[in-house]
């Protein structure tokens, strides 16, 4: 009998992916080990381990390249023999350190360092923008590379896997590891041998596709011991041949706030056609009828939960308009269902917010970072409910054959750590979902941001005049401009109002993500005006061009309030990176969504009170209502998450998935 490799024994010995989340007083308990985890003296404790590293940095600068790669695979041997000590850990971080200096021209600073010693302690390592994560990653992942069980860098697109692979390279090779990257194109084989390298460079996306891949290849192998049984049988023994991942052993998961937490309860699902021509004449004609209800009257919509509900008037509405109509519309039950759902995507989906229309198909936007995920459909027909609202092809439901949540797949790492430029707001999160405590890692160097006070205005109309206006004063200075906003709409409308002032501007959304690196790139170039949806262009640096920092730096304009402050923290951290001045500021309204939705009577009161005001609104209260709102959001969407998470377990439990191990 042939021998099974040993990642393949790992990984079918996986259990079920952690523990399931706990309740009552094990909550309570967790949340208190949570709250003194928080508390205790953590980045002292890494700053102290920094200054030994920093101790050495005159031994391997006299060190010949000869000498260093010695130094290098020396210390591999140590930690591939799982022999090293504390000082072992300080001399490979040193080492690594003087290998970026010789082959890149950057050294890590002091609080680069730490935020390494993070990562190899398991942590979240907040790091705000532009101090450098990627080359940060290099000490930690060069030592996990060492140990031998391979290393999971996530990236948040292709385009970076590729770029930091290829970059940061260069460092691993020198110290005697292979590195290779993942990307959509990228063929089986490719990937297996990707995945085989040292150090794999990948999305959240393909590395959770292939694991469900690798899922289906195993069929009904759940475990060790099933295997073994289809090994000694003959039955089904070269399947584990055909798996292409190695063992979930370490992830170093950049940008964690958006793959852990915006992301996470985003289902990764691998389907299969399923043609059904009843089917798809139902979706059409549930839009049809649809179309004929009056809000108020047949349905009632509730924004704060995105749900529709039919009134008894709409019931008898209903039974009216399908009357007489056969297939699906005989049972009562399912044509309700149809026809809500077909209200949902009238009601709360609106195009060039969620989705775009792009060559004839409705293509979703990721709300977060504002770009196209042509690959991703909704679930449960919804898909065909927004494609017959928009009266094109209305695809055919797809078969499951496999599904698990970023969230899920993420915690049956042996090890996982991550960084992020904004993760206080989420440190409870992360501890309660996934066991990772939050360091804070201070800026190289002082932080010149200028965070202006927020503006409120009374409507829509008077929040886009003044933006114009703020975004012509700043123009005039000289000084480049970034606007974010939280859809393609808004951002194709300020883009509307800047031509019209003869404002030359580059927009970047969903529709022109394609130069996406470009255009944010270019965005601190002198007297540039930028209009972004949310944070696309993440992982990209703005550097400002020459005299912008003698004219106060790059200006950020917040459009909207998000649904978390973190993002409103992401996009604000675009400005100011590396001791570059630069100025913030929000501009907002009364009919905004998230108050609109989250705090709904007590902005109807302020609407009111303030009718008559044409100007900006200064009120304690307006500012708390903003913030009231964000909050409600963020809380509904971590109990989303904890209920999509509890799932999962009961799926795990129901249907024996491989897990952790």
């Amino acid at each position: 009998m042939p021998a099974m490799p040993s990642a393949t024994w790992q990984m079918l010995n996986h259990r079920s992916s952690g523990e399931p989340l706990p309740r009552g007083l094990d909550a309570a308990w967790d949340a208190g080990a949570g709250f003194l985890n928080r508390l205790s003296a953590r980045y002292k404790r890494l700053n102290q381990q920094t200054k030994k590293i920093l101790s050495l940095e005159k031994y391997y600068s006299e060190l010949t390249d000869l000498r260093l790669h010695e130094s290098a695979e020396e210390l591999r041997e140590i930690f591939r023999c799982n022999r090293e000590k504390p000082a072992d850990l300080e001399h490979a971080f040193a080492l690594v350190r003087e290998v970026a200096f010789r082959k890149l021209g950057e050294k890590p600073f002091p609080v680069q360092i730490t935020g390494a010693l993070a990562l190899e302690n398991g942590c979240i390592a907040e790091m705000a923008t532009g101090e450098g994560k990627t080359l940060t990653s290099t000490m930690y992942v060069t030592v996990a590379g060492w140990r031998g069980h391979g290393c999971h860098v996530i990236t948040v697109n292709d385009y970076l896997a590729k770029r930091d692979a290829e970059w940061m390279g260069q460092i691993y090779r020198f110290c005697g590891l292979s590195a290779a990257y993942i990307e959509q194109e990228t063929k089986p084989a490719q990937r297996k041998t990707a995945y085989m390298a040292d150090i794999t460079y990948c999305t959240n996306k393909e590395v959770t596709a292939d694991f469900l891949r690798d899922r289906l290849a195993l069929g009904r192998i759940n475990g060790l011991s099933s295997a073994l049984l289809a090994r000694i049988s003959g039955s089904n023994s070269r399947v584990t041949d055909r798996l292409i991942q190695r063992r979930l052993n370490c992830a170093i998961v950049d940008e964690a706030d958006s793959v852990l937490i915006d992301e996470s309860v985003t289902p990764l699902i691998i389907s299969g056609n399923a043609p059904n021509p009843q089917q798809v004449d139902s979706f059409q004609k549930a839009s049809e009828i649809a179309a004929q209800l009056v809000s108020d009257t047949d349905y009632k919509v509730d924004h704060r939960y995105r749900d529709v509900e039919l009134t008894e008037q709409g019931r008898v509405h209903i039974a009216e308009l399908t009357e007489g109509l056969g297939g699906f519309w005989k049972g009562a039950r399912r044509s309700l269902e149809l026809i809500n759902q077909a209200l949902i995507a009238k009601e709360l989906y609106h195009r060039d917010q969620h989705y775009v229309i792009h060559e004839g198909k409705v293509v979703i936007v990721d709300e977060f970072t504002g770009r196209l995920m042509p690959d991703r459909t909704w679930r449960d027909g919804m898909h065909q409910a927004v494609e017959a609202k928009e009266a094109i092809e209305v695809n055919p439901p797809k078969d499951t054959y496999a599904r698990i949540s970023f969230q899920r797949f993420f915690r049956m790492y042996r090890k996982l750590s991550g960084m992020t430029g904004t993760a206080a707001e989420a440190e409870s999160e992360f501890w309660q979902i996934y066991h990772l405590p939050v360091v804070k890692i201070p800026t190289n160097r002082p932080c010149m941001r200028e965070n202006l006070p927020n503006i409120v205005l009374t409507t829509k109309e008077a929040k886009w005049e003044r933006i114009i206006k703020e975004i012509k004063q700043i123009h005039e200075q000289g000084r480049p401009v970034l606007v974010g906003t939280r859809s393609v709409f808004a951002s194709e409308h300020i883009s509307k109002l800047l031509a019209a002032e003869k404002f030359e501007h580059q927009v970047l959304n969903a529709i022109y993500h394609s130069r996406e690196a470009q255009i944010v790139a270019e965005a601190g170039q002198p007297g540039r005006i930028t209009v972004a949806t949310n944070m696309a262009g993440r992982g990209t640096d703005i550097k400002l061009g020459r005299g912008v920092a003698q004219m106060g730096g790059l200006y950020v304009i917040g459009a909207e309030p998000n649904e978390s402050a973190r993002i409103d923290r992401q996009l604000f951290g675009r400005c100011a990176r590396q001791g570059d001045p630069g100025t913030a500021r929000s501009i907002f309204c009364l009919e905004d969504e998230i108050v609109t939705r989250y705090t709904k009577t007590a902005t109807a009161f302020l609407k009111k009170r303030y009718v008559l005001s044409k100007g900006d609104i200064f009120s304690p209260l307006v500012q708390h209502i903003f913030r009231l709102a964000q909050n409600r959001a963020e809380k509904m969407a971590l109990s989303r998450r904890k209920t999509v998470l509890r799932t999962d377990h009961w799926l795990d439990e129901q249907l024996g998935f491989a897990g952790k191990e």
